[in-house]
C-alpha cells in the first residue's frame, strides 16, 4: 500500500469559504480510500462541502465530493481498479463488482459524472474531458478546476503552467 500512496501525483482539497475558493494539499494516508478521503474532506469548512481531486501515477483520477452526509464519487477509469487500491475503493463505494481481465478498450469512467454540475462542470463536459486520450489526469483535473473557478490556484499547487 505504501508504494501505491507514493505513486499519487497529487491529492488536493478544494472548498468555497466566504465566497472564494481555497485549495490545499491532502496528506497521506487520507487519500488511501474513498472513506478516509471523505472523512478528511468533511473536516474542511466549505460553504458547499468540499471536493477532493486525486491523480495517480499519470494513469487515472478520482474526484470525491462531500456535502453534509452525502458523498459522491467519480473514477476516471474502471480499469485502474485492477492495479490500484484507491480505484478499487471507489468501485466498492459505488457498489460495483470488481473487474478482472479488462482490456485497454474497456476504459470507462464509473460514478457520478454530474457530481460538480452545480459548481460549473456538467456531466457532458466531464464525459468529453475523460474521453480525451491526449490529456493526462493532471491536465484533466486542471480543466475541471478551471470550470469550477480555481484553475490558477490548482495549477500553482500541482506545478502546471497556466496556458
Amino acid at each position: 500500500m505504501d508504494d501505491q500512496l507514493d505513486s499519487v501525483d497529487f491529492a488536493l482539497a478544494a472548498y468555497r469559504d466566504d465566497g472564494g475558493w481555497q485549495v490545499q494539499d491532502i496528506a497521506s494516508p487520507a487519500y488511501e480510500s474513498v472513506e478516509s478521503l471523505s472523512a478528511a474532506l468533511r473536516r474542511l469548512p466549505g460553504d458547499e462541502g468540499a471536493v477532493g481531486l486525486i491523480a495517480v501515477d499519470e494513469d487515472f483520477f478520482v474526484i470525491v465530493r462531500v456535502d453534509g452526509p452525502s458523498t459522491r464519487v467519480l473514477l476516471s477509469d474502471i480499469t485502474a481498479a485492477e492495479e490500484w487500491d484507491l480505484a478499487q475503493s471507489a468501485l466498492e463505494f459505488l457498489g460495483l463488482p470488481p473487474f478482472v481481465d479488462l482490456e485497454d478498450d474497456d476504459v470507462a469512467p464509473a460514478g457520478d459524472l454530474d457530481l460538480l454540475a452545480d459548481l460549473g462542470m456538467h456531466a457532458m463536459d466531464m464525459g468529453v474531458l475523460i474521453d480525451d486520450d491526449d490529456l493526462y489526469p493532471d491536465e484533466m483535473l486542471s480543466e475541471v478546476a478551471r470550470a469550477l473557478g480555481f484553475g490558477e490556484l490548482f495549477d500553482d499547487l500541482v506545478g502546471l503552467t497556466s496556458a
